[in-house]
């Protein structure tokens, strides 16, 4: 197993110049060199884009259609409520310390332990490797919805064949050029969000124009198939322009079957759709190993993400609400690109924001999974994707979660992936949450976040309500990620992992036992209440065992204290003698199987030793000496 320091302590004993990671740990496999991004480039534009993804272009009718005016917005207060607190609990871990790279997986890992951290780990690995599948089969769809020989669009330029083979023949040629990108590094992935963030800009700025400078029309649909294989009659929507019997007529509730998949929609099923395309605030914190300064990019970079697109998405659902009729929206999601003023800039918007989406959840795949390979805690099964080049790109990485999106476009409808991928992201962010929730409970000397605009009480909060609506959407797959999730834990158990990290368990513990221990009063003890509290000192452990078992048999519930005196002056030594020890002795209690303490001391005869066990350990009882061992 990987052995490092605690990152968090390293921080608050060395202080902000004094960390120095090296580069073969968790974080960024090019070290120090390959911090080159900025907060703009490297959280502030990846994350808006995989905020917005494919449902900010093909999703919006789907959500207003079906879910009316107000349960959207009801949707979108929720949706950004719960990812607001998890923003709070981000932006307190990153603002500790030293982030590393991995993003999540670190911070999470780093204050849980290696067990529950590895597991949520490769959860929220899997999520990104879902989420980029998503975003491929939204591209495809967009795609065949202009270009497809099926479709009705009167482009004249329908010279894709459809179909279900087709369909996975383009989304794997997509995922070539998306993981093509993703492997040449982090530069050129930058570089290219960047510039389909300027496109994404450009296209939403024209459909915002589009809404209040387009006239009334009408807008043929594409035709549906009948129940017995026949098309029904073709279908006309309305743009009316703002109008307020249109707004009236769309704030309620009106679901129905989704075209793509033919499911009745329901809010759960359509609040995954739009909570799916919101799920991209990590998006920053997975480049934490290419990012200059990740303890203040991450939180002023994710925070200003989050407000945008927030903006963003309620301007265009109230957009839609007041000049598309209820038929347009249910029926034609793409329905940006036929009400604009320019419909190619709506196309490029859509096929840019997609390919986007998926490079940085493939690029952020990858850094989650060298992350969990450089800390071994899966073995030779992550071997691989511990490979990088020259330029400490992790170009193994990339083409193990390449491969795995393939497998997972199988999937081949957007809406079918939707649920599972929400529920993934759910359980991630909880674990943030918790994560947060923990250090503060547990009160650690070394969590002193510069972030201060969070508590226990929002960290609380971000885990119920996660996993509340990880159970209103799907209780199957919510169900079963949990149920993942304790296999992956109990086999990195029995596994073992790097105990150097640190457990917040521990600290928890501690920060309990010492509030009870000062609400004790010895003047309030009783005799009705009195247990027997024994201190056995053993001289030989190696042959103890059977004296060690029958006195935990006799302490009847009482304190039981393992005591060893070691002979000697410490002003005659060079070290203590003493505290090596404590290793050996906590593994003889295990092996025991007793419930006791252990408590070792130097002094010059076993007489002093054992009244200075006796003091130290709070004790009022008789000492038992085993047998051949006398107190002089």
């Amino acid at each position: 197993m990987a052995s490092e320091n605690s990152p968090l302590l390293a921080y608050r004993l060395l202080g902000d110049e004094g960390v120095a990671f090296s580069a073969n740990g968790a974080g960024g496999p090019g070290g120090a060199s390959a911090r080159k991004l900025s907060t703009f480039l490297g959280v502030v534009v990846p994350t808006v884009l995989s905020m917005f993804s494919i449902v900010v272009f093909l999703r919006i009718g789907f959500v207003v259609g079906h879910a009316g005016l107000l349960q959207a917005l009801a949707m979108l207060l929720v949706a950004y409520f719960i990812l607001a607190l998890t923003v709070l609990s981000v932006c307190a871990i990153a603002t500790n310390g030293a982030v590393r790279g991995g993003g999540a997986y670190f911070m999470i890992s780093r204050t849980l332990g290696p067990e529950v951290g590895g597991s949520i780990g490769l959860m929220f690995y899997l999520a990104n490797v879902c989420g980029c599948a998503v975003s491929l089969l939204g591209l495809v769809e967009a795609v065949l919805d202009v270009f497809g020989a099926d479709s009705a669009r009167s482009s004249g330029l329908q010279v894709l064949p459809q179909g279900y083979g087709w369909n996975l023949l383009y989304g794997s040629l997509l995922l070539g050029l998306v993981g093509g990108v993703c492997t040449l590094g982090a530069g050129l992935y930058a570089r290219a969000s960047f510039l389909t963030f300027l496109l994404v800009s450009g296209s939403l700025a024209s459909v915002l124009v589009s809404f209040v400078a387009v006239g009334p029309r009408s807008i043929p649909l594409t035709p549906r198939p009948g129940p017995n294989g026949s098309s029904l009659p073709p279908q006309v929507g309305h743009f009316t322009g703002f109008n307020s019997s249109t707004l009236k007529a769309n704030l309620g509730a009106g679901y129905s079957k989704d075209y793509t998949t033919g499911a009745m929609m329901n809010f759960a099923s359509v609040f995954a759709v739009l909570f799916n395309g919101c799920t991209g605030i990590m998006a920053g914190a997975n480049m934490s190993g290419e990012l200059k300064d990740p303890s203040r990019a991450i939180p002023l970079g994710t925070i200003v993400a989050v407000a945008y697109t927030f903006f963003i998405y309620t301007l265009l659902f109230f957009l839609s609400s007041f000049t598309c009729d209820r038929t347009l929206l249910q029926e034609d999601y793409g329905f940006f690109r036929a009400i604009s003023l320019w419909p190619p800039l709506v196309l490029i918007g859509i096929y840019a924001t997609s390919l986007s989406a998926s490079m940085s959840s493939l690029i952020g795949a990858s850094r989650i999974l060298h992350a969990l390979a450089q800390d071994d805690l899966f073995g030779v099964i992550l071997a691989p994707a511990k490979v990088v080049s020259r330029t400490g790109n992790p170009w193994g990485a990339v083409l193990y979660s390449w491969g795995l999106v393939q497998l997972v476009l199988l999937a081949g409808k957007l809406n079918t992936l939707a649920a599972v991928v929400t529920v993934f992201y759910l359980v991630a962010y909880a674990a943030v949450d918790l994560s947060c929730l923990s250090l503060e409970w547990a009160s650690a000397p070394n969590f002193r976040p510069t972030f201060s605009l969070f508590s226990w009480h929002t960290c609380l909060l971000g885990v119920a309500s996660c996993l509340l609506m990880m159970f209103l959407i799907s209780p199957g797959a919510a169900g079963g990620s949990l149920l993942l999730m304790g296999l992956l834990s109990a086999l990195l158990t029995a596994r073992g992992g790097p105990s150097s990290w640190g457990y917040v368990s521990q600290a928890l513990l501690f920060h309990q036992v010492r509030k009870y221990l000062l609400r004790l009063d010895v003047r309030k003890d009783h005799v009705k209440f009195w247990r027997p509290q024994l201190l056995l000192l053993v001289g030989n452990p190696r042959g103890a065992l059977p004296l060690l078992r029958l006195a935990n048999q006799l302490k009847k519930g009482g304190l039981y204290v393992l005591g060893h005196v070691t002979l000697g002056d410490l002003d005659c030594l060079p070290s203590d003698p003493v505290q090596p020890q404590y290793g050996a002795w906590l593994s003889l209690v295990d092996r025991a199987q007793v419930k006791a303490f252990v408590d070792l001391t130097l002094s010059p005869s076993v007489r002093q030793g054992a009244q200075h066990l006796l003091r130290i350990s709070g004790l009022e009882s008789e000492v038992l000496f085993p047998w051949g061992w006398s107190p002089r």
